[in-house]
């Protein structure tokens, strides 16, 4: 599986876990540390915390490599370290004031398949 598929992938999943306003964003070129962001949010701590679960067990699912997950417990800014992807799974109102793909914004957005 390419990484685009992975970062596909973990869309799609936390897209199952209805999470709100999933991006993938193209940051080659513009990061030494991934390839592709993953951004989504829950609307509560509880939500956030299903859709960290539910990519995590299609990651482990498919073999494939999950490097770690930081700041699950709080449930405010998740991330899921996937080699070349990262996911970000925020709680609605972090995402709002951290504004990762205004940060991002010179990123090419994917489409989520």
């Amino acid at each position: 599986m390419n990484v685009v598929e992975i970062a596909q992938l973990a869309a799609t999943a936390a897209e199952e876990k209805k999470a709100q306003d999933v991006t993938v964003l193209d940051i080659r070129g513009i990061s030494g540390f991934a390839d592709y962001f993953v951004i989504c949010h829950g609307n509560s701590q509880t939500q956030v915390q299903a859709i960290v679960t539910g990519i995590k067990e299609k990651i482990v699912e498919l073999n494939l490599p999950l490097k770690g997950i930081e700041g699950y417990q709080d449930a405010r800014w998740v991330l899921i370290d996937l080699g070349d992807v990262v996911v970000h799974v925020f709680h609605k109102d972090e995402r709002e004031f951290y504004g990762l793909e205004r940060l991002w914004g010179d990123a090419q957005q994917v489409k989520v398949q």
